[in-house]
């Protein structure tokens, strides 16, 4: 279940009765911590889990720190497979300045990079400008310099800073699954 917290991990333990010795418990959640790294879905890292250890047992001759850590590994990548996981993307914040007769070309351009244009702004002055304020995926991002110069003549210019995270629509996020397995 996603953690209430900005942590990456929320690790609960709630054992009862000592059915697992307290000793272990913490090598529990760093198996779960090796595999939020390696990631299950592609190889990509995992966030903002809420994992609770609450039962379990263990043999006093058989087990060990190393074992609990790969049962809590297994048992993580198990209870993560039917969580129904989805893979998110950085969206950027991006402000594009430009002449207004390429406002057209370059609203397009936006939008056949996934982007999502959230206003169009006149600056004013003896040579107003349009500003293009949109939210596009970082990974479409990439590149965008020089098409916006083509666009423009070398008269546009942007900016760029990280806004938030947002699902991979379901068609890319497959591709990437396939790729990563």
């Amino acid at each position: 279940m996603p953690a209430d917290s900005e942590k990456r991990l929320e690790f609960v333990d709630e054992i009862k009765g000592g059915v697992i010795p307290q000793e272990y418990i913490p090598a529990v959640e760093k198996g779960i911590e090796e595999v939020m790294d390696e990631g299950v879905l592609a190889g990509y890292p995992i966030v903002n889990i809420r994992a609770a250890l609450y039962d379990g047992s263990y043999h006093e001759v058989y087990s060990s720190k190393m074992a609990f850590k790969i049962a809590g590994a297994m048992g993580f990548k198990e209870a993560y497979r039917k969580a129904d996981p989805v893979l998110l993307e950085p969206f950027m914040r991006v402000e594009v300045i430009i002449p207004p007769e390429y406002l057209g070309d370059v609203v397009g351009d936006i939008s056949s990079r996934r982007g999502e244009v959230e206003a169009t702004e006149e600056t004013k002055g003896k040579r107003a400008q349009k500003v293009i304020k949109a939210k596009v995926p970082l990974a479409e991002m990439f590149g965008y310099v020089t098409t916006l110069r083509s666009l423009t003549k070398g008269r546009g210019n942007y900016t760029m800073e990280f806004d938030s995270y947002k699902e991979v629509p379901y068609n890319i996020a497959q591709t990437l699954i396939e790729k990563g397995n």
